[in-house]
């Protein structure tokens, strides 16, 4: 399985302009493509369907050609899901790390 670098996730609690909301998720980001280091600041509302893994912890973001063959033996923290119309994502545990896994919707 190829996987491609795409960001560093970072959790926080201040509000950072710019942000878009996804409101299935909850949750605030910013754009990784317009930090310098390609890093995304995530702010989860109370409630959201996150686990406290992804919550509180930083990720490391992967681009996949085939989302649903790299989790496959995973341990799971979000199943395959649309993030976006364009974009499916999951998260799993290897180790200690939480990553991020993104596959482009066709």
């Amino acid at each position: 399985m190829a996987a491609r670098f795409h960001h560093f996730g970072v959790p926080t609690t201040r509000q950072i302009a710019g942000a878009t909301y996804i409101e299935g998720a909850k949750v605030h980001v910013t754009d990784p493509g317009k930090h310098p280091y390609n890093v995304e600041f995530v702010r989860f509302e109370k409630g959201g369907p996150f686990p406290k893994e992804v919550q509180t912890r930083s990720h490391a973001a992967f681009m996949v050609d085939d989302l649903e063959s790299a989790v496959k033996g995973q341990k799971v923290l979000v199943a395959p899901c649309d993030a976006t119309p364009t974009l499916r994502i999951a998260f799993i545990m290897d180790g200690d790390a939480v990553l991020e896994l993104m596959q482009e919707k066709k």
